[in-house]
């Protein structure tokens, strides 16, 4: 068995795609569901899960606080970060520099068009 995708509702296709770009997912396959939605399918390279953008006219994105997150792992979550902020990205906590330079376990959060959480962790 194999866990496969992760299905997110989005409000404004393109502005999600382009945030998860930024993220460094790469667009894969776009099409309609048999219901009528709009899917696209983001890869993270080297990765078999991959997520599933959706999005439905008659469908308003909305979610309590804290609902779900995705996460990444990156080599050198300093460089990373940097690149997000200059892509237009907003890190936070914000003193997040501060905090890796004390020692402090390296584990920094983004947030998409629609409110989802992107989790980032600095893995070997």
């Amino acid at each position: 068995m194999k866990f496969l995708h992760t299905r997110i509702r989005v409000s404004e296709p393109a502005a999600s795609i382009d945030f998860y770009q930024k993220v460094g997912f790469q667009l894969g396959q776009q099409k309609k569901s048999p219901q009528g939605n709009e899917l696209a399918f983001m890869h993270l390279p080297g990765n078999e899960h991959f997520l599933e953008l959706t999005y439905s006219p008659d469908f308003n994105v909305t979610f309590p606080e804290d609902l779900m997150h995705t996460c990444v792992g990156v080599p050198d979550i300093i460089t990373y970060c940097e690149q997000l902020e200059k892509d237009g990205l907003e890190i936070w906590p914000s003193n997040w520099r501060e905090k890796f330079s004390s020692g402090e376990r390296k584990m920094a959060f983004i947030t998409d068009p629609d409110g989802y959480e992107v989790e980032i962790l600095e893995v070997d």
